[in-house]
This record gives C-alpha cells, sequence and structure tokens, in this order.
C-alpha cells in the first residue's frame, strides 16, 4: 500500500473541498493515486450536491470571455445561494473556467432538458437511418435499433449539452461534475443559468467575388 502523505491529503483537500479525513480515507481507498481518490470523493460528492438542489439561488454573477483577439466572445450566469459566495474567488474561477470551456467548445445548451423535442427526434431518425444502412442490423428487431439510438444520443449531448460536455481543462470530467464538485467544496447550490456565445461574423453572408467572371466581364468590355 502507497504511503498517504500529509502534503498528499492537503493538495487533495485544495483540489475538491472535502474534510482532511475525507481525503485522507479516500487516498487509502485509492492506494496513494490521486485521480481515483477524486473520483472517490465525486461519488460522494453527489449525495451532498442532491442536498442542495433544491435551495434557492438567487444570487450569483456575470462571468465573460474573449477569445482569439476578439474573434470569440462569451458572457455566463451562473447563480449560488450568497452574494458572499458570489464574490469569493473560487466561485469567480469557476465562471472564468466555463466562460473559457463555452468558449472553446461551442455548446448549444446548458443541459439535456433545453433540447427542442423536435431536434432531439431529427437526431433519432438520422441515427435510425444510418442504422438501417448498416448490413450488420439487418436481423436486428426495432426495439434494440431503438435502444441503440438512444444509446448513441449520448454522443449528440456531448457534443450540445453544457453539462455533458468534457471539461476542456481536465477532460477525465464533464461540466456537470465539475459544477457538483464545486458545490461539495462551496456548501452550496451552484446552476449554470444561462450563457450566448459571440462569433465575429457568424450570421453574416460575405460577398464572394467570382474572380472568372469578373474577368470575362472585363473583357467584354474591352472588346
Amino acid at each position: 500500500m502507497a504511503e498517504v502523505t500529509a502534503s498528499a491529503v492537503k493538495a487533495l483537500r485544495e483540489k475538491t473541498g472535502a474534510g482532511m479525513l475525507e481525503c485522507k480515507a479516500a487516498l487509502v481507498e485509492a492506494n496513494g493515486d490521486e485521480a481515483k481518490a477524486i473520483e472517490i470523493l465525486r461519488k460522494k460528492g453527489v449525495l451532498t450536491a442532491s442536498k442542495k438542489e433544491g435551495r434557492v439561488t438567487a444570487e450569483g454573477a456575470v462571468g465573460s470571455y474573449i477569445h482569439m483577439g476578439g474573434k470569440v466572445g462569451v458572457l455566463v450566469e451562473i447563480n449560488c445561494e450568497s452574494d458572499f459566495v458570489a464574490r469569493s474567488e473560487e466561485f469567480q474561477q469557476l465562471l472564468k473556467d466555463v466562460a473559457m470551456h463555452i468558449a472553446a467548445s461551442a455548446p448549444k445548451y446548458v443541459r439535456r432538458e433545453d433540447v427542442p423535442e423536435e431536434e432531439l427526434q431529427k437526431e433519432r431518425e438520422i441515427l435510425m437511418e444510418q442504422l438501417k444502412n448498416d448490413p450488420k442490423n439487418a436481423n436486428k428487431p426495432e426495439e434494440i435499433l431503438q435502444k441503440i439510438v438512444e444509446g448513441r444520443l449520448n454522443k449528440f449531448y456531448e457534443e450540445n449539452v453544457l453539462l455533458d460536455q468534457p471539461f476542456i481543462k481536465d477532460p477525465s470530467k464533464t461540466v456537470g461534475e465539475l459544477v457538483i464538485e464545486k458545490i461539495a467544496a462551496i456548501k452550496e447550490n451552484i446552476v449554470i443559468r444561462r450563457f450566448t456565445r459571440y462569433k465575429m461574423g457568424e450570421g453574416i453572408e460575405k460577398k464572394r467575388d467570382d474572380f472568372a467572371a469578373e474577368v470575362a466581364s472585363m473583357i467584354e468590355k474591352t472588346s
């Protein structure tokens, strides 16, 4: 069994916000592996966070992030229970991290419930067609194909839903799991409410000159 040092316990506590005894126990259980210890504490943190889910989050802050020399910008609102926590360094860092993640990963929705049903249905239809066009699935019953489709929707959520996306600074956890960790550490409910992502020039139809047509026009004028 690996030796669990006081510095390792302290480092784990700083990363997770868990108590000293909890951190030591997790490191012992994980045989000194910090990543596994964090996973153990995360599972315990889920229980802690679930107790706070119904608590009102009327405070919070709006964070921003500008990337690529002004080419991409993000505004995100994250709510918590008290103004004291909203002004804390840990909460402000969460704001910055989430805003940066949104700039990099371009999610379309905050949570799964925000995805319009018609968009999900369209995605299901596309996935079903892909399955039916694969000869390997020729003899599979419809209900099995439906289950496969629902399983593959997870990929859609990972690409489009903020809380389901792997966190850009630590892909071993999702943004949702990052929030759960912060709830456990800060001891308040935290909710990512909304965000807006701007990409310079997005939605503007840029004029594309047809060089060949332009040359032909010039020849006609000079002939």
